[in-house]
């Protein structure tokens, strides 16, 4: 039996900011991802000013073998509608890759690694969580994303209510597709759907092109994703796509009803506890701020209840207690999304100030 201090199940963003802070405190760690490392994740791939804060991140260390696209505009509009373009004037958040980016901050966490090692099964023994017979530790620490088995464990399947479900396809442009291309490398695209329930993103980093479409609670998400791939290329922004490539993803956004992020012995990070923004359906920001938290909460309180009400009540205060809009303003705030994406103020005031940025929250570095 291999064991260690604490467990982490999950290796990209939100498992290697855990361990990262356990190791530099010296405790015993360590990580089981599925996969082996690099390797791809569907995520538009962007990070804010907050992301890069909060890891300590060298962006002229990290571009130097990396893919690190500056921000500094945006084309925000609906989908079939006029789009109003943005301009910050310098670089307000970056665009990276994920095969990149996750292989960085898992190798920078110094923590030993299991990497090809999926959770097949899962239990409870004594004061220990025992993985796959042969990995055991007191503090289990679910980071393996939406499809997480040790969130799936504490608290069953995600509600399909609030989960988006999205597609996507980060492709090398060349030939056809890099001459059609109409999209900037410093202004990434954004179009929301006519009810506000979900947008599309063309996001060019470097050589490569990035496209998707997301949806909450969406069932017909196959014919969405068509119908704006179709819409994009009519309106003359890209070439169609291929038809390969194109990989699926989901996440619970954080909402006024919360799945649990802790108890008996687990904390659940990042995706597996559900913590993407629900207006911008990011979640790179708080899988860091949650895995820095939960490592942060183990540290403090070895007594197991005592930590996990630490982390729950620290995951409110960074990140804000979830709170739903009422549900008479949702059609009101659709029927105006036509003419208020149109507007430069408010896709910059309200679109990217609030929903992307965050600036103005606790969040705002």
């Amino acid at each position: 039996m291999e064991r260690a201090d604490v467990l982490i199940v999950g290796g990209g963003p939100a498992g290697s900011s855990c361990a990262e802070t356990l190791v530099a405190a010296g405790l015993d760690v360590l990580v089981l991802d599925r996969l082996a490392f690099p390797r791809d994740k569907p995520c538009a791939g962007w990070i804010t000013p907050e992301v890069v804060a909060a890891l300590r991140l060298d962006l002229g260390e990290y571009a130097r073998d990396r893919t690190l696209q500056p921000i500094s505009r945006f084309r925000i509009g609906r989908i079939g509608g006029r789009p109003a373009d943005v301009d910050y004037g310098a670089p307000v958040s970056f665009g990276i890759r994920r095969c990149e980016f996750d292989a960085f901050l898992l190798r920078r966490s110094r923590a030993p690694a299991r990497l090809g090692e999926a959770v097949a099964d899962l239990r409870r023994e004594g004061r220990e969580w025992v993985v796959n017979g042969r990995f055991a530790a007191r503090v289990l620490v679910g980071a393996g994303g939406h499809f997480c088995p040790v969130a799936r464990a504490l608290n069953g399947p995600p509600p399909r209510a609030s989960t988006v479900v999205a597609r996507e396809i980060e492709f090398r442009l060349e030939g056809e597709a890099l001459a059609a291309c109409r999209v900037e490398g410093e202004r990434p695209e954004l179009y929301f759907c006519p009810d506000l329930r979900g947008y599309g993103w063309c996001f060019r980093k470097g050589s490569h092109l990035n496209v998707g479409f997301g949806r909450l609670g969406e069932r017909a998400l196959p014919v969405r994703v068509a119908a704006f791939v179709e819409w994009l290329a009519r309106a003359g922004r890209i070439a169609r796509p291929p038809d390969e490539g194109w990989r699926g993803h989901a996440y619970v956004v954080r909402e006024s009803r919360p799945r649990r992020v802790a108890g008996d012995g687990v904390l659940l990070a990042g995706d597996a506890a559900g913590l993407a923004f629900p207006a911008s359906g990011e979640g790179i920001l708080p899988a860091v701020a949650s895995g820095q938290l939960a490592a942060e909460a183990v540290l403090q309180e070895r007594d197991e209840a005592r930590c996990e009400r630490l982390y729950r009540e620290r995951l409110d205060e960074v990140l804000g207690r979830p709170a739903s809009a009422p549900s008479w303003l949702r059609p009101l705030a659709a029927r105006a999304a036509g003419v208020l994406l149109a507007s430069p103020a408010f896709s910059r005031r309200v679109v990217l100030d609030q929903w992307f940025l965050h600036r103005g929250s606790a969040l705002a570095v």
